[in-house]
């Protein structure tokens, strides 16, 4: 009985290795199968040796040296499970640091977010040589694990996949080919903000147009130069909006396909029939956005119509200049013309908002005082309670000193832009159900959205590098566009390395290294050779 208990221990031995080859082995895949199957007829068979010889195996156990090695082998295997367990939940619950500047290799909010909102799948195919496949890797991966895989992603050769390339149309390597319901978009390389604008174009579909205003010495949407907005209507385009200008003075009405209606700086004050026109496209369902700067003497003629058509919305224009004592301006290298914000009261446009913005040269803009026709407008921007509203433009203009005058400024923070949001008050009806169709379910009226803010600046070339200027504009236009999920804090440009010195901070930069580090090294050899003499 023993002999044939002792074949079956080393029978079983044998299976639990035979299953370990089969494991492992690439020269038949097909026979892995089985390896499973010779594991436990493995353990079976040593179980019954253990069975069979349990006085022996009792017997050892109760040997000093053989406690000694099942504690040690128990250790083995305790220390083994732990990093098994700790393996398992480093790639189920990974986590990095990203310690850049910018956070470079981080994913941003936006991306996040759209990632996390994904309705159905996206397929993701990278055209690339496959040594290179690694440098997609890196970035792609992180674009999975935080889609909770509904996006996808297949590497292809297209030197040893040619159809595929073919079919793909492949012009260059280094191309990620999206696929979302049909629709295809293509982009270069592994930079997030490309990729994370290829796929908001592959999910909206539909490109909206936006509408700037001209004719009234408004913002230039193609000039590259510090006044111009060519910077933020290239990030609007990445986003899928397309940019058209609209002369209103030479068109009867603003079209029916604008998303937005931009009216940015304008240096008159509209037409009455075209104050009219926009009012129109507002009663209908439109969208609005007011870029006012403050007057830039006393002189200019107030506007009139421009400001009428937003009190209509409940948003009410103040002829006065923020002036901010806070100092936080002069980390921009910027005066106390300039107010900045910090902090943002609730609204959709800056929910999760947390980044400095500033505003050179700008007015308050606030909700009315009464509510126009049930509409109530709310405030997004604030400046910091070191602020207020100057009234005294003559003295300001003519860079005497200002200061707070009680019963006539308005005391921090003033509210630098206000929105507001209502049912269109002429919608057209939606289209009558066809003969033997049922009708829509009650659907509520197309909503009209206005937002104004108190300076054009803040979104020009020049100033539209500060930190939350940008993301702050096109969060506004967002909103407005009913593009809700596209509000966020958008993938930073590693190149943007800004460093800002208080007026302070630049003086000691300057003189330090001429002449107070000198002089220091003069004091110090001074005082040495004085010693050395004593």
């Amino acid at each position: 009985m023993l002999r044939v208990a002792n074949v079956l221990g080393w029978l079983g031995t044998a299976a639990v290795a035979v299953s370990l080859v089969l494991r492992v082995q690439t020269v038949r895949p097909g026979w892995a199968q089985y390896s499973t199957w010779a594991a436990y007829a493995g353990l079976v068979l040593i179980l019954l040796y253990v069975v069979a010889n349990w006085r022996e195996v009792a017997q050892a156990f109760g040997r000093r040296q053989t406690r000694l090695g099942a504690i040690a082998a128990a250790s083995i295997v305790l220390v083994l499970g732990i990093l098994a367990a700790l393996n398992y939940l480093s790639y189920r619950r990974n986590h990095r640091w990203d310690l850049t500047a910018n956070k470079e290799f981080s994913l941003s909010d936006q991306t996040r977010q759209i990632l996390q909102k994904l309705d159905a799948p996206v397929k993701a195919v990278v055209f690339d040589r496959q040594e290179r496949f690694d440098e997609f890797r890196d970035r792609l991966n992180e674009y999975e694990y935080v889609s909770d895989r509904q996006l996808t992603v297949e590497y292809v050769d297209p030197d040893k996949d040619p159809v595929r390339a073919s079919q793909a149309q492949l012009q260059s390597y280094g191309t990620v080919v999206l696929n979302y319901k049909g629709r295809t978009e293509r982009v270069v390389g592994t930079d997030e903000q490309q990729l994370t604008n290829a796929l908001i174009k592959v999910l909206s579909g539909e490109e909206r147009v936006i509408y700037f205003l001209q004719g009234h010495g408004e913002r230039d949407t193609v000039s590259s130069e510090r006044e111009g907005y060519s910077a933020i209507v290239q990030a609007l385009e990445s986003e899928n909006y397309k940019i058209e200008t609209l002369p209103l003075a030479q068109s009867p009405e603003v079209p029916a396909n604008a998303a937005v209606l931009v009216i940015a700086g304008p240096g008159t004050d509209l037409l009455q029939a075209e104050a009219d026109a926009v009012g129109k496209y507002l009663d209908r369902g439109g969208k609005l956005l007011v870029l006012l700067d403050p007057p830039d003497k006393t002189s200019q003629a107030p506007f009139t119509a421009l400001g009428s058509l937003l009190m209509q919305w409940d948003l009410e224009v103040g002829k006065d200049v923020v002036v901010d004592t806070s100092g936080v301006g002069q980390l921009l290298g910027m005066n106390e013309a300039t107010p900045v914000a910090v902090r943002y009261p609730s609204h959709p446009i800056v929910s999760r908002f947390r980044v400095l913005t500033a505003y050179p040269f700008a007015r308050s803009v606030r909700p009315a005082a009464a509510e126009s026709g049930g509409r109530s407008a709310q405030t997004f921007i604030e400046s910091s309670p070191q602020s207020w509203a100057e009234t005294n433009l003559a003295d300001l203009f003519a860079e005497k000193p200002v200061k707070f005058d009680e019963g006539q400024d308005t005391q921090g923070p003033v509210s630098l832009a206000a929105a507001v949001s209502a049912a269109a008050p002429t919608a057209p009806e939606p289209p009558a159900p066809a003969e033997g169709e049922k009708p829509a379910d009650e659907t509520p009226k197309p909503e009209t959205r206005v937002a104004a803010i108190g300076d054009s600046d803040f979104a020009a070339n020049g100033y539209l590098g500060i930190q939350g200027n940008r993301d702050l504009f096109m969060n506004t236009v967002n909103w407005l566009a009913q593009q809700e999920n596209l509000i966020s804090i958008r993938p930073r440009d590693p190149e943007d390395q800004r460093l800002t010195l208080t007026g302070a901070q630049q003086t000691f930069v300057v003189w330090g290294p001429i002449v107070v580090l000198p002089l220091a090294i003069a004091a110090v050899g001074w005082t040495i050779l004085r010693r050395r003499r004593q």
